[in-house]
């Protein structure tokens, strides 16, 4: 049965030589909780050299898609500089991870160039004051009860939880939620002042004529409430919830970017842009049956690679709303997942959809029950969903194909044996991508 059928596949050996074998491979693939462990402070992370390496050799088969940035204090590219033996070795030999950040809004070549299409400068000056704002509201919150921390200690936390990202400043509160999640009440409360600011900031753009420019992003998230806003997640003793509060620019959502890619990978290949060479996320629509269809009317058949999707950010959990139960889906990585799903279905391609189970790093949230998932493989009169509750559910419409239990240690060597298996001999790139939009930039991290 093909890997596009199937569901929870635990035994990779198998996939790796039916990909090895793909003509036309294209991995869109998330970061945090991928290749890298989750942590608390994002300052902490590294990332394997090997790793790298083999991103290098999947050229023109590998973007990153992700909602964190490549660039600034915390960005990726300045993690991979102190993984590699010399600092100027990504930027000289094209090692960085070419693809988008800020959730599609900052484009990256493997040399480090990055640029923001489609965004503005007032939207960047806008976006600039944000880290200041949140330290400011989240240092007199921790002062105030019933937290009532002293100042040292919210000096380090504020240091830790508020992330100065260009395009998409964020509060990931992981570190308060290892200190409050014993207190479930107190901790919400927590989430419930940060929502309040998020909406604040979005009042205050709109006050300065950047009415539309944002949006929030709540990761993970319970899907999306009536208004078409994202629902933040409720933590509690043993599950963090919602971690991150993301102030990022409107159109900034992973499934457009999965378009971008697509265009960025059609004109590498063929040395054509089906979508012109400055399509960018912002020019996207944003409804799932509005970007197949764009896909359809504009992608040659002929040269759609099969895509493999990997994330680790889905959620699914039950609450009863009006008396009705009811499921609520979710996750950063939910609507790009369904819509590589769907392109595969649509083109014919045998895409396929990978989970990389992050529980295991030092965020709290739902984990892959691996003992059950291998009975299953065994026995396949068992029932898997219990082994994916909080992740998926028998009614899901995002098919989980393979699934990496043991988290990011167990993709990594997967992902450099494709990439070793992939990159050797390989001809048919037609040239590389260069950058577009007109704030192209040097990364200086």
């Amino acid at each position: 049965m093909p890997h596009a059928d199937r569901l929870f596949v635990l035994d990779h050996t198998d996939l790796i030589d039916d990909l090895a074998a793909t003509d036309r491979l294209l991995i869109i693939q998330d970061l945090d909780g991928v290749c890298m462990g989750l942590v608390g402070d994002p300052l902490t992370r590294s990332i394997e050299p090997r790793y790298v390496e083999a991103a290098g050799q999947l050229d023109g088969q590998f973007y990153v898609l992700t909602n964190g940035e490549h660039i600034g204090s915390r960005g990726v590219n300045g993690i991979i500089d102190k993984a590699l033996e010399h600092p100027t070795r990504a930027q000289q030999h094209g090692l960085y991870l070419p693809g988008l950040a800020a959730g599609g809004v900052q484009f990256q070549d493997r040399h480090g160039r990055v640029s923001h299409p489609g965004v503005s400068a007032d939207e960047l000056a806008f976006l600039s004051t944000v880290p200041a704002r949140a330290v400011r509201f989240l240092a007199d919150l921790l002062a105030s009860p019933p937290f009532a921390l002293d100042a040292d200690d919210i000096d380090a936390l504020v240091d830790v939880t508020v992330l100065d990202n260009i395009a998409s400043p964020t509060v990931n509160i992981n570190p308060l939620h290892q200190r409050f999640g014993a207190q479930p009440e107190r901790y919400r409360q927590l989430q419930r002042a940060l929502e309040a600011f998020m909406d604040s900031l979005l009042q205050e753009a709109e006050a300065v004529g950047l009415a539309d420019a944002f949006f929030v992003h709540y990761a993970p998230n319970q899907g999306r409430g009536p208004d078409a806003r994202e629902l933040v997640r409720d933590g509690d003793d043993g599950n963090a919830g919602t971690t991150d509060f993301q102030f990022m620019i409107r159109g900034a959502v992973k499934e457009t970017g999965v378009l971008v890619i697509l265009n960025h990978y059609y004109f590498q290949h063929t040395g054509h842009y089906p979508l012109g060479e400055a399509f960018n996320a912002r020019q996207a629509p944003r409804d799932h049956y509005a970007l197949l269809g764009l896909a359809k009317s504009s992608f040659d058949p002929a040269h759609m690679p099969r895509i493999v999707g990997v994330g680790d950010t889905v959620s699914s959990s039950a609450h009863t709303r009006d008396g009705q139960s009811l499921r609520l889906r979710g996750g950063s990585d939910r609507g790009f997942l369904t819509l590589v799903q769907a392109l595969g279905e649509t083109f014919g391609t045998g895409n396929i959809v990978a989970y990389v189970d992050s529980s295991g790093g030092e965020v709290r949230r739902p984990g892959l029950d691996a003992t059950h998932l291998q009975r299953c493989a065994a026995d396949p009169t068992l029932s898997p969903w219990p082994a994916v509750e909080g992740i998926t559910d028998a009614a899901d419409p995002l098919r989980l194909n393979v699934v990496f239990c043991g988290g990011h240690a167990q993709y990594v060597p997967f992902f450099c044996t494709l990439a070793a298996r992939r990159g050797a001999g390989r001809t048919d790139i037609a040239r590389p991508a260069p950058i577009s939009g007109s704030r192209a930039r040097r990364d200086s991290a």
